[in-house]
């Protein structure tokens, strides 16, 4: 694998950690405050940032780099994550998803844009802070100039002691740092650490801001100039840090290094610890009751023991003044704090360790290219129609059903058709990744008008063919920028009419009868009927003595060039958008509907199918020719009676279907396979639903059986065909015609026959 193959995977993985950041910063902004929510931000940044470090992208990196100590203030609660803070942060998540869409393409992003992103960020983590103590201030001050400087003269064991400094601050009222459970880290790099654009002294910054450290630097294995190798690694860091976030925040730091070094990290013993530390103080009678069942060695009466800090003096001094009972109080006391601290450590690390072998568990996945799986898809496509094919010449040819070869067949379709609906599950993905973008487009457009909209996500699980997906988000981009920009009103005027100053748009997702049904509804003022009407006469689009219904007009935002705003903007105004929306549905198959109520807004319904691949259908017979009707849009069949039949006009009739009359619609008439109209009595009726047509009854002249079809598009392989939505071939490897139904309803309402929807290119 070579590094831009390598490098790729790292910009597919830094799709996940930004949908992953946004959607923590959007549970945040919800009022979630679960630590895990706050980590789970914090890792998405520290994970960009690390890998974008290796392939040397600095501007990302630096970006990365000031985002991450901000979200470090919120993780460790010096910061307040309010409305304000994380309203600047999902602006620096975009500015981030930017730089990263760059580095990936080659763009730019707008330097002014990402740097005042930078100091709003520097200045939330910088003002914002709560004073620290001493202890806490130094040891979260960063310190790299420090490690970078010139070498500091070693001692005996060889060891360069770097000045990150630590207080003891013994009997202090307040918990202190030597409360706190210790970490030793032994870290030795190695070159390829450097090769790939890490800096040891970035990842002991990182660390420094766990808690209280010390570091010495070991350069024994340093040569001399003429061996110095300049791509060499020579030095190792011993570490001493006291922090109570656990070993794995601590391994976090190294996580895109830890391939490259070497890396120990353990917990100091809590008797060694207490040996160094606690100050022993003459008592005159035994300490041994301190046991308390510990396995600590009493301490001898009467005995002092070296001191290990410069002011241990002034301690022991303190303690001789003191009465003994309240020395022996404060050891103890002492004692048990420590210990305390290193148990919920312990609980803390164990818990973790539960946690990461529990999500290991909980199944594994592997990336492919979606180009592979394309060619799965139709090779099992053609396994399909093979199998028909077979199946249709041992019926033609073997007149006893119940032979072995019709028993072995039977198990071929079956498997054949769960081999066909697990690869169909491979390609289908949730709608989640198209919803969080509209996240993105629904602040800014709110921030250009000056609107205050909160966008409300349901369903997001919700599966659908890939293909499906990639062309979604052109038209959902269209239909919020619609509502925000024509939808909702301006906060003053929603107060005046005593609505909410801040307006909600609701993107839900769900599957109903085999199709995937996506909502957009807001809470705006609705549609303007007599507006509309009056655009689309001035724009010569009706006839100014047109009679539309209210359905018909609210219809009209549809036709290209409409808009009603008064004045082009970057938003709106060129009439182009919503024409796109509908065409966008259309080509994959779908149908949408709009349900306005004036001043209380407006609802879009998409139904779209799931898959552009498989269909199932009703195979039926008209004028001689074989059609597919889709399977989705039959309610129910029924043969009609001579009595049940009623005609008006010249061309129309009606059936009667319990006490209710519904068009009948003579398909191979509309369709011009037959001149005449055929006899209901002699056919069989398909009981349709269509998105904005009712229901119609479809006459066929027979049924031939209910099948799963391969979707092939005939656009590109022949030419449209009006009322045709596409094709298949059947089993006995004659091409069939699948059914637009919504294009034959419309004609039998009067309108024209022309391509209304197809289906996409998938064999």
């Amino acid at each position: 694998m070579d590094m831009n193959e390598i490098k790729e995977i790292f910009f597919q993985e830094c799709e996940e950690q930004l949908a992953e950041l946004e959607s923590g910063l959007l549970k945040m902004n919800d009022g979630d405050r679960d630590p895990e929510t706050v980590n789970a931000v914090f890792r998405a940044v520290h994970s960009i940032k690390g890998g974008a470090g290796a392939f040397g992208l600095d501007d990302l990196v630096s970006f990365a780099h000031v985002f991450e100590t901000t979200l470090d203030c919120v993780r460790s609660n010096k910061l307040e994550p309010t409305q304000d803070v994380l309203k600047v942060m999902l602006k620096s998540a975009d500015v981030l998803a930017d730089l990263t869409n760059a580095a990936r393409d080659g763009g730019s992003v707008d330097p002014a844009r990402s740097r005042g992103l930078v100091k709003e960020l520097e200045a939330l983590a910088n003002g914002d802070l709560p004073a620290p103590s001493a202890a806490v201030a130094v040891a979260a001050e960063p310190a790299p100039k420090a490690v970078a400087a010139a070498p500091a003269p070693t001692d005996e064991s060889g060891f360069q002691p770097i000045p990150f400094s630590f207080d003891d601050d013994f009997g202090a009222d307040e918990p202190a740092a030597d409360a706190l459970p210790e970490y030793e880290v032994s870290f030795k790099p190695r070159s390829d650490l450097y090769a790939k654009g890490n800096d040891a002294t970035l990842l002991l910054r990182d660390l420094a801001r766990l808690g209280e450290m010390s570091v010495y630097c070991d350069t024994d294995a340093l040569p001399g100039l003429p061996e110095l190798d300049p791509e060499g690694a020579y030095f190792k860091w011993t570490i001493s840090i006291k922090t109570d976030k656990g070993e794995d925040a601590i391994r976090t730091v190294f996580e895109f290094a830890e391939w490259d070094c070497d890396l120990d990290v353990r917990l100091v013993g809590a008797s060694a610890s207490n040996d160094e530390e606690l100050p022993m103080v003459p008592v005159p009678f035994d300490l041994s009751v301190l046991d308390d069942e510990r396995a600590e060695p009493a301490v001898e009466p009467l005995e002092e023991a070296p001191l290990s800090r410069s002011d241990a003096a002034a301690a022991v001094a303190a303690a001789e003044t003191a009465s003994n009972v309240t020395q022996l109080a404060a050891v103890a006391a002492r004692v048990e704090k420590k210990e305390a601290a290193l148990a919920a450590a312990a609980a803390a690390n164990a818990a973790a360790a539960a946690q990461n072998s529990a999500a290991a568990s909980v199944g594994q996945t592997i990336r492919v290219d979606l180009d592979r799986v394309d060619r799965l898809i139709n090779l099992v496509g053609e396994l399909v129609i093979n199998q028909a094919m077979l199946s249709q010449s041992v019926i033609e040819n073997d007149n006893n059903g119940a032979s072995s070869i019709n028993m072995g067949l039977e198990e071929l379709q079956q498997l054949t058709r769960e081999i066909q609906d697990s690869v169909m599950a491979i390609r289908a993905q949730p709608v989640k990744p198209v919803f969080q973008r509209m996240s993105r487009i629904v602040r800014e457009i709110a921030d250009m008008t000056g609107k205050s909209i909160r966008l409300i996500t349901e369903g997001e699980n919700t599966e659908v063919d890939k293909t499906v997906i990639d062309k979604l988000a052109e038209p959902l981009t269209h239909m919020i920028r619609n509502a925000v920009d024509h939808g909702i009103e301006t906060p003053e005027k929603r107060a005046t009419v005593g609505k909410n100053p801040e307006g909600t748009v609701r993107l839900t997702a769900k599957h109903r009868s085999g199709r995937i049904l996506i909502e957009l509804a807001d809470d705006g003022a609705g549609i303007n009927r007599e507006r509309v009407r009056q655009k689309a006469i001035d724009n010569d689009l009706i006839a100014a003595d047109a009679n539309l219904s209210d359905e018909e007009i609210d219809n009209l935002i549809f036709l290209p060039g409409f808009s009603t705003a008064d004045k082009i903007s970057d938003i709106s105004g060129r009439g182009v958008g919503m024409d796109v929306v509908k065409r966008s549905i259309q080509a994959l198959g779908g149908r949408i509907n709009i349900s306005s109520k004036p001043g209380q807004g407006s609802v879009f319904t998409m139904s779209l199918p799931l898959t552009l691949a498989v269909l199932d259908g009703m195979v039926v017979t008209v004028a001689g020719q074989t059609l597919v009707v889709p399977l989705t849009a039959i309610v129910e069949t029924l043969q009609p009676e001579a009595s049940a039949i009623h005609s008006f006009g010249a061309n129309h009739r009606l059936i009667s279907i319990r006490n209710s009359f519904c068009p009948l619609v003579d398909v191979g008439r509309i369709l011009n396979f037959r001149a005449t109209q055929a006899n209901p009595v002699e056919g069989v009726a398909l009981l349709v639903e269509s998105e904005g047509g009712g229901q119609r009854a479809l006459m066929v002249d027979a049924i031939q059986g209910q099948r799963q079809v391969v979707i092939k598009s005939l656009e590109a392989n022949y030419t449209h065909v009006p009322g045709i939505a596409a094709a298949t071939i059947l089993g006995d490897g004659r091409v069939a015609l699948i059914l637009d139904v919504d294009a034959v309803v419309g004609a039998s309402r009067g309108q024209s026959l022309k391509p209304e929807m197809s289906y996409a290119a998938v064999g």
